[in-house]
């Protein structure tokens, strides 16, 4: 039974060390050359002190006129009202969803729930015209003006979850209290909903920073790319030999943001993962 439970440690060790490598050789790529990088497996450069943080210095300058400063500014001027529109409009709609009876709720909710399985590919053309015809391009407004309106079926169900775990007589006693529905939402609901908020506040900013694809075809102009469209640029404008140590040092800086957020809500996300009921 002993040996059984060593061999099972050693198996998830072996498997944690094989999934964790891709993120350690990238926190020790920058201290290394080209060569060492594109030849080497090993871990650790042959010498710490032989390029130092030449490969962030060089590599935060990017190429043209913008730094990584203005990607990483861009980025979260994009990103923070995104998730904060995204988190609110979501729970208004699966309040709705979750607390009222109204004509056409299970054909509504069916179709919101189908939309979740919509590949987005599939509403591109439409919705790059459509913001085409607005004057929007160019700018974060088809990031954000869709956020405003719950676009994300996702999110709408995961809220949905959750509030019908949240006992009903809560609505009741605040409204013999005096309260009205949207004063049970704000004052009741929502501060009872921190867990879901949370998660969905969690997969909303990764999924929104990560984007490169949406942001390569909305993004025009260097001046207001993201970090995802800066990295790829700077692999772009390098010519025949590319500094790959630069690549990984600003990667390992992109990774930075999301990583931080994650741990510092890991309680609420695990929370509101379990309680919700759904995976990300």
């Amino acid at each position: 039974m002993k040996s059984k439970r060593v061999l099972t440690y050693l198996f998830l060790i072996a498997l944690g060390i094989i999934m964790v490598y891709p993120l350690l050789f990238m926190f020790f790529a920058p201290f290394k050359s080209n060569d060492e990088i594109l030849t080497s497996i090993s871990l650790l450069p042959e010498s710490f002190s032989e390029l130092g943080l030449s490969a962030y210095i060089n590599g935060w300058k990017a190429a043209g006129d913008e730094t990584f400063g203005v990607f990483f500014k861009n980025s979260f001027m994009m990103v923070v009202p995104t998730v904060i529109f995204t988190v609110l409009s979501s729970s208004l709609v699966a309040y709705g969803f979750a607390r009222f009876k109204f004509p056409f709720k299970r054909i509504l909710f069916t179709l919101m729930i189908s939309a979740i399985m919509l590949p987005k590919t599939v509403i591109i053309i439409p919705s790059y015209l459509l913001f085409k015809d607005f004057g929007w391009l160019d700018t974060y407004l088809p990031f954000i003006v869709p956020a405003l309106f719950a676009c994300n079926s996702y999110f709408i169900f995961l809220f949905v979850q959750f509030f019908r775990g949240l006992p009903k007589e809560l609505d009741e006693a605040a409204i013999i209290d005096g309260c009205n529905v949207f004063r049970v939402y704000t004052k009741i609901i929502l501060p009872l909903s921190k867990p879901a908020m949370m998660s969905a506040g969690i997969f909303s900013f990764i999924w929104t920073y990560n984007d490169f694809f949406n942001s390569l075809i909305y993004l025009n102009s260097v001046s207001k790319y993201t970090v995802s469209l800066g990295l790829k640029m700077s692999i772009d404008t390098q010519g025949g030999t590319i500094a790959w140590n630069e690549i990984m040092a600003m990667s390992v800086l992109a990774i930075i943001p999301p990583t931080m957020i994650f741990f510092l809500a890991q309680k609420y996300f695990v929370e509101g993962i379990s309680t919700s009921g759904l995976k990300g």
